[in-house]
């Protein structure tokens, strides 16, 4: 059975939370320095990749844009999972050796479509 006062210091620590978040707000509001005109103006201007910071959100994208982010996400996938497999390469069964392979071999492919379609080719 939970005693209450676990529930009291729950109650406390997300009353401090609050309260810290109230606090940053406030702080934002009153401390923060009033852009003038010509910052204003400024902040309307296109960004270094060409693409001007207002425009409609349903504007195509490169797709060179979405073949990176695969990429990325193909190696940091790669990275994180066969970091323990490899770790425990000695204690593994076949099960688990041919699901790794198997993994490989889906991200393998993704490497490949990110290849044909000259995401790599800088």
């Amino acid at each position: 059975m939970l005693k209450t006062h676990f529930f009291v210091l729950i109650l406390f620590m997300t009353a401090i939370a609050a309260l810290v978040l109230i606090l940053y707000l406030l702080s934002c509001i009153f401390f923060s320095p009033s852009l003038d005109e010509e910052l204003q103006v400024e902040r309307l201007y296109a960004y270094e990749s060409g693409y001007s910071s207002f425009s409609d959100a349903r504007d195509a994208f490169d797709i060179k844009f979405y073949l990176v982010a695969v990429l990325f996400l193909i190696f940091d996938l790669e990275i994180s999972f066969l970091f323990p497999a490899a770790v425990t390469l000695s204690s593994l069964g076949l099960t688990e050796y041919a699901a790794m392979l198997i993994f490989l071999g889906v991200l393998t492919a993704g490497f490949v479509y990110e290849l044909l379609k000259g995401a790599i080719s800088w």
